[in-house]
């Protein structure tokens, strides 16, 4: 990585403990703080595909900073076509980005200071689920430092993933336990300190944490009672469930300032399944956006603070683009 800046912004303290945020969350979910709604029509964006040439056919856009920097990756990771992870630059260049010797990786989010996080792998297996992941994250200086989550019960394979990072250096990611179950956490990198979520409501089995604002909101998805609802946990303790009515399955992938979420919800299942982006604030509840060439088949990732959207879809040759949307009002 080559992105360089000549200092570093002094992260703010802290707003209390995580444990706390929970406890405080536990009581706003007695009085019903769940949130579900229909999804109604599209605001007005101007879409554009944006691909590596390093695999034209494979392309997923995961993050976008304010300046419009772009975090991604190429490559579908099945045999002999491993992920590459790139930044894209706003004068539309490519940068490569990848774990020193890893075989794979990928670039899942990025912030305004030019710090990175991702997962990398150091295998290229036929069976996607035989490698093994080991979440990293780079400083302001583009020295790449790996992350695995503190526990005895990992997955075999290892499955330890960051896929969001603030302006204060905290990052949130999820690793896998030996059942298969996903726990979120968030990692302060100045205090080396790490803090799983955990959701206070019944019938939670997964966690997966997704993104971080600079207001230390985090957004993400949970399986709860066997279905797989978005978050959004606020600082101050509020948990709102994101849930688009009809959808068999709602994920919430990334957030900005103004507590805008962003994600993708599914229709359908098997061969009938659809996939649809969606935004949602919570003065507006959920509206679809989806790529013009991808109808159905259309994932929200990123937003910035300019209500930029980052994003991938399938087109009509089966391949996977990636997907900036800008707000055209």
């Amino acid at each position: 990585m080559n992105v360089h800046l000549s200092h570093r912004r002094r992260p703010r303290r802290i707003r209390g403990s995580l444990a706390a945020t929970l406890v405080a969350a536990a009581g706003l979910l007695a009085a019903g703080a769940v949130t579900s709604s229909a999804a109604p029509a599209a605001p007005s964006y101007r879409f554009a595909t944006i691909n590596n040439t390093g695999d034209p056919t494979f392309n997923q856009l995961l993050g976008i900073s304010n300046s419009g920097m772009i975090a991604g990756y190429f490559g579908s990771g099945a045999k002999g076509h491993p992920n590459k992870g790139y930044l894209r630059r706003p004068d539309g260049s490519f940068e490569a980005e990848n774990y020193p010797g890893a075989v794979q990786t990928q670039v899942t989010a990025l912030n305004d200071l030019g710090e990175t996080v991702g997962f990398y792998s150091n295998t290229n297996a036929a069976t996607v689920a035989n490698n093994a992941n080991y979440g990293f994250y780079t400083d302001a200086q583009g020295n790449f430092h790996k992350l695995t989550f503190p526990t005895a019960e990992n997955a075999t394979p290892p499955v330890d993933q960051l896929l969001g990072i603030n302006d204060r250096n905290q990052v949130v990611g999820f690793y896998n336990d030996s059942k298969g179950n996903s726990h979120g956490f968030v990692y302060a990198i100045e205090q080396n300190h790490f803090h799983q979520i955990t959701l206070p409501v019944s019938g939670v089995t997964a966690v997966t944490a997704a993104a971080i604002n600079n207001g230390d909101d985090i957004a993400g998805f949970a399986t709860i009672h066997g279905s797989t609802v978005g978050f959004l946990l606020t600082w101050n303790g509020h948990l709102s469930l994101l849930s688009v009515r009809g959808a068999s399955m709602t994920q919430a992938f990334g957030v900005n300032d103004a507590d805008e979420v962003v994600g993708s919800y599914q229709v359908g299942t098997g061969n009938n399944a659809r996939m649809h982006g969606f935004t949602w604030t919570p003065s507006g509840g959920f509206q679809t956006v989806d790529d013009p060439q991808g109808l159905g088949a259309t994932v929200i990732n990123g937003v910035n603070d300019q209500g930029q959207l980052a994003g991938f879809y399938t087109d009509s040759a089966g391949n996977t683009d990636g997907m900036v949307a800008s707000p055209t009002t």
